[in-house]
């Protein structure tokens, strides 16, 4: 005879696992459909200028920190010279006030200020006006140069100990900075090898397509140069065009864009400050309808300088992965103004 009994029933545990089990796979299926989809090559290429912009924006700021240690280090050179010279003419001071002890004690016995100086802690007795009194002529004189030695010499090593300072913090900033531009540039990296090779090759197309248009542009520039020095300048940028970008690079087989205007300035016989910060004092301001071939323009926060040729265009060295080429303004960046030189 068949069994009726009812089948059993699945225990309130068990279902409550399942019912747990089922809501996390339907959570992490709507997780899924919801996650952000692989980023576009425009969006890639967008963040991969924008850290291009960061890392040159650091790299102006290293090579003004290198610029300053290169001063600080002149100038603390300069400085320990003076205190090896200056000691060295306090020990002959010293010598010919010894001789002049020697010849006293030689003739019967040596003066008591003349003692007195000699002995550990002689800078207080040219205040004391008995002293002093107690010397000769030739003897004050002596002891006086001394004293203005030994002052000189005090001040110069405060100031060599303190330039000493400032380059050593110097140096750990300019560190800093370089890391800065090492990270952002391998960040860029790591985000272009998220392409396929077409879409890096779509990219390096349209960069060069860009470049051919600024070059077929500048052509067509005639407009006159500023000054001969700015015509000399931009005859000079123009030599390098081919030249790569390498950051903090001031030339002539690579540069960065303040170390190319540096460069073009300089074969014109101008010496133009190493960074785009300190370029923009470099000449007097003006603004977008003023320019002319051969005067510095600013972009992007004053972060990256070009050379107007006319027509629009300039002569730059862009970013990384780039070389010194001719390109529209409105491609360079930001405009921010132009300089004359």
């Amino acid at each position: 005879m068949a069994s009726h009994r009812r089948p059993k029933q699945p225990s309130r545990a068990r279902v409550t696992v399942l019912s747990a089990t089922a809501a996390a796979a339907v959570a992490l299926t709507s997780q899924a459909a919801q996650a952000d989809p692989k980023p576009t090559k425009e969006d890639v290429k967008e963040q991969v200028d924008e850290l291009y912009h960061e890392a040159e924006a650091a790299t102006e700021k290293a090579s003004g920190a290198e610029e300053k240690e290169k001063k600080l280090e002149k100038q603390v050179e300069a400085i320990q010279d003076k205190v090896a010279r200056g000691q060295e003419d306090l020990n002959e001071l010293r010598t010919g006030l010894g001789s002049m002890a020697s010849a006293q004690y030689r003739s019967g016995g040596i003066d008591p200020a003349l003692q007195l100086f000699l002995s550990s802690d002689p800078d207080d007795y040219l205040d004391k006006a008995s002293v002093l009194d107690q010397m000769g002529s030739k003897q004050v004189g002596a002891l006086e140069q001394i004293q203005a030695k030994q002052r000189t010499l005090a001040q110069q090593r405060e100031e060599a100990t303190l330039k000493l300072k400032d380059l050593t913090e110097t140096r750990t900033e300019l560190a800093k900075k370089k890391k800065d531009v090492q990270t952002k540039l391998n960040a860029a990296n790591k985000l272009l090898n998220t392409l396929t090779a077409e879409e890096r090759q779509q990219i390096e197309q349209e960069d060069a397509d860009r470049a051919a248009r600024g070059n077929e542009r500048a052509d067509l520039g005639n407009e006159t140069a500023s000054s001969g020095r700015a015509a000399a300048a931009l005859a000079a940028a123009k030599t390098q065009l081919g030249k790569p970008y390498i950051s903090g690079a001031e030339g002539p087989d690579s540069y960065d864009c303040s170390g190319l205007t540096q460069w073009a300035y300089a074969q014109a016989g101008v010496s133009l400050t190493r960074t785009t910060y300190t370029q923009v004092n470099d000449g007097v301001k003006i603004g977008r309808g003023e320019l002319a071939p051969g005067d510095l323009v600013f972009f992007s926060g004053l972060s990256h300088v070009a050379l107007y040729v006319g027509n629009g265009q300039v002569i730059h060295a862009p970013k990384p992965g780039t070389v010194v080429r001719y390109e529209s303004m409105e491609w360079a960046g930001s405009f921010q103004f132009g300089v004359r030189v």
